[in-house]
């Protein structure tokens, strides 16, 4: 049995199979891959750069393809390098004859007008690439061959515009009209820059307007607080369902109109708690337990619930100092609120009351830590 490598196919063509050309008959009697690896070194038929001659040597027709590109007088030679940047930036390849723009540049020739082509050609190629600031660099340069260049004060007020420097870019295009006031670019992207300008301005406005209504509004709002001697503690992690719900005059431009903050229903017994979102001030502590309290009967059922009657629950609410004091059931909170002794706080701006069954408040208040409350109001 042999190895299994078979010896490979040399070329030959068949009855309809077209035979070499006389240029690769010397080729005939090399296999498929020899063809392909002597064929990429010629240079129009290159998949792949060889920069050796089999013998690692030169690659002569490469080299000789090499010194073409930069065989005449530097002129000659950037205005070439120009020439082919111009066809790949026509064709929307703008990476690729950015390359071939700074080849030619690279030549340092003295022709003023080949570099100022270069030099605006290449910063049109960075505008297209999005590197404004580059754009922007470039046209000054080519600038320096030639002033009066419109082409580079739109692609500079262009740049600038781009980079939101609307005061600059306007500038550019002002100074380009001072040169050339009929240009059509120029105009065009003036007005571009005009109306960007105008609307930026009314967004300013109504931005401004905007925060001094909320100003306005804080003003009311802070006043209306004074007014009823409220005071609020900030928690250092205030409830996301808190700060949702947020605290409002029923007329945001009325301090004596009610009060609506959330409420936080704590059931300490069972270490359960309720949320309400709206609460108005003038809402009595009965009232707030008449609505938590609409439950379905089996929920009466649950251990724990047993005692969860609407007359057997009694409210307690924290003060100022820590402490612990009953409210009445027929108080509204308006009037909890504003007592100055003992004085009752709001937490993250909404209220917060412990519902405890009657027959449980005597144990649960003699276990109140005044200590931890206070901790855990910290900020």
């Amino acid at each position: 049995m042999g190895s299994g490598i078979k010896d490979p196919k040399r070329y030959k063509p068949g009855p309809n199979d077209p035979v070499l050309p006389p240029q690769l008959s010397e080729f005939q009697d090399k296999n498929a891959d020899e063809i392909l690896e002597e064929l990429n070194r010629q240079p129009f038929f290159m998949t792949q750069l060889d920069e050796t001659d089999g013998d690692k040597g030169a690659n002569l027709e490469l080299e000789a393809l090499k010194a073409l590109a930069y065989d005449g007088e530097p002129h000659e030679v950037a205005e070439n390098f120009k020439n082919q940047a111009n066809d790949l930036y026509k064709a929307k390849r703008f990476k690729e004859a950015r390359e071939v723009y700074k080849k030619g540049i690279e030549i340092k020739c003295n022709d003023d007008k080949v570099n100022e082509s270069l030099f605006a050609n290449l910063a049109a190629c960075e505008l297209e690439i999005k590197n404004f600031r580059r754009c922007i660099n470039l046209c000054q340069k080519a600038l320096q061959f030639n002033p009066k260049n419109m082409k580079c004060y739109y692609r500079i007020a262009k740049a600038f515009y781009q980079l939101n420097k609307l005061d600059e870019a306007k500038e550019s295009v002002k100074f380009g009209l001072t040169i050339d006031s009929e240009n059509k670019s120029l105009q065009t992207l003036e007005g571009v820059i005009d109306r960007k300008q105008q609307e930026l301005h009314e967004a300013e406005v109504k931005r401004l307007e905007e925060k001094q209504k909320k100003e306005n509004l804080q003003f009311i709002f802070n006043g209306a607080l004074r007014m009823r001697n409220i005071d609020n503690v900030a928690t250092e992690k205030p409830s996301e369902l808190v700060q949702e719900a947020g605290i409002s005059l029923e007329d945001p431009l009325d301090p004596q109109s009610q009060l609506i903050f959330p409420a936080i229903i704590m059931y300490p017994t069972t270490d359960e708690f309720d949320f309400v979102a709206q609460v108005g001030e003038l809402t009595t502590v009965q009232e707030l337990i008449e609505l938590i309290m609409q439950r379905p009967p089996e929920w009466f059922q649950i251990p724990g619930h047993e005692n969860f009657q609407v007359k057997s629950l009694l409210g307690f609410m924290e003060t100022q100092s820590g402490g612990l004091v009953k409210v009445g059931k027929k108080v509204a909170f308006h009037d909890i609120l504003k007592k100055q002794t003992p004085h009752i706080p709001m937490f993250d701006h909404a209220i917060k009351i412990y519902l405890v069954p009657k027959s449980e408040s005597e144990q649960w208040v003699s276990q109140w830590d005044k200590t931890k409350a206070l901790q855990r109001r910290q900020k």
